[in-house]
């Protein structure tokens, strides 16, 4: 049985995994540079780390989740960081959003100290997260997914395996494009329509009756609607996730000519300093 967990990573969506977590019967040990949010993990019960290598010393399970760039180098890689502290036979749940290079890199250390890597992103928002209601796509060996099953269940509704590590990178790559787009197209509808003279709670009206109908097209619509734009997924981490996406669809020689114009959507309004916020704030850059 995992009981012992370390958590690295209390962002957005990663705080609420945590604090599911802590109602489990589990001994938890968490990190992350934000003082208030590991705070707020102790008084649910985790224990505080020092480092990444103190979370991930003496655990059973450590789970990470941190952004792709120079943080996830010093939180896996640095002289403090997990792959210092972690031991041979532990199970290591990468949780991330990162490009397959890297993946492949934290897979192969992994390898060389013979900790049990799982490549395993989740999906969702932080409302997901916090309602235990998350998608978590996994690659690797499946009898790790198996013992990671009851722990990754107080965060994930979903667990789905989908091949070795590396194939559950690959396939939050398509999840990222899809759903990133999706979002820009339902701005550029909104604001063609106001031009056209339309309220955007008539267009939503309008297109929650059919075949584009969505949970997403109705949450981020509302929320577009109600200029509410508090952050449920950071916009620039969407817009680093659509370069991660054309870099991986580059290197397969492939043309993906909407995600290139979601992408510098995107890329306007995090230049514009709207990157903190949702990204249903995309719609700002199209006004």
């Amino acid at each position: 049985m995992l009981r012992k967990i370390g958590f690295i990573g209390l962002g957005t969506v990663g705080r609420h995994m945590a604090a599911n977590l802590t109602k489990g019967n589990y001994e938890l040990t968490v990190f992350d540079t934000d003082a208030a949010a590991v705070s707020e993990l102790v008084g649910k019960g985790a224990l505080v780390a020092h480092s990444a290598a103190e979370a991930a010393k003496d655990r059973d399970l450590v789970i990470a989740i941190v952004p792709e760039g120079e943080e996830l180098g010093q939180i896996f890689f640095g002289e403090n960081g997990i792959l210092t502290g972690i031991g041979g036979g532990t199970i290591l749940a990468d949780m991330g959003s990162h490009s397959l290079e890297t993946t492949m890199k934290m897979s192969d250390e992994c390898a060389k100290k013979r900790v049990l890597y799982l490549d395993a992103p989740v999906w969702g928002s932080k409302e997901h997260a916090a309602n235990g209601l998350l998608t978590i796509i996994t690659g690797g060996d499946p009898s790790l997914v198996g013992r990671c099953r009851e722990p990754f269940s107080c965060f994930g509704l979903n667990i789905i395996h989908v091949g070795q590590v590396g194939d559950a990178t690959k396939m939050k790559f398509i999840v990222n494009m899809v759903q990133a787009e999706l979002v820009e197209v339902l701005a550029e509808g909104l604001v063609f329509g106001d031009k056209l003279g339309f309220t955007a709670d008539k267009i939503l009206e309008v297109l929650d009756t059919r075949g584009v109908a969505s949970p997403l097209f109705h949450l981020k619509g509302r929320a577009m609607a109600r200029e509410e734009f508090t952050r449920s997924l950071a916009l620039k981490y969407v817009h680093e996730q659509l370069h991660m996406v054309l870099d991986a669809a580059r290197q397969l020689g492939l043309d993906l000519p909407a995600a290139e114009a979601s992408c510098k959507v995107y890329g306007k309004a995090v230049l514009a300093g709207w990157g903190e916020e949702d990204f249903s704030a995309v719609i700002k850059a199209l006004r």
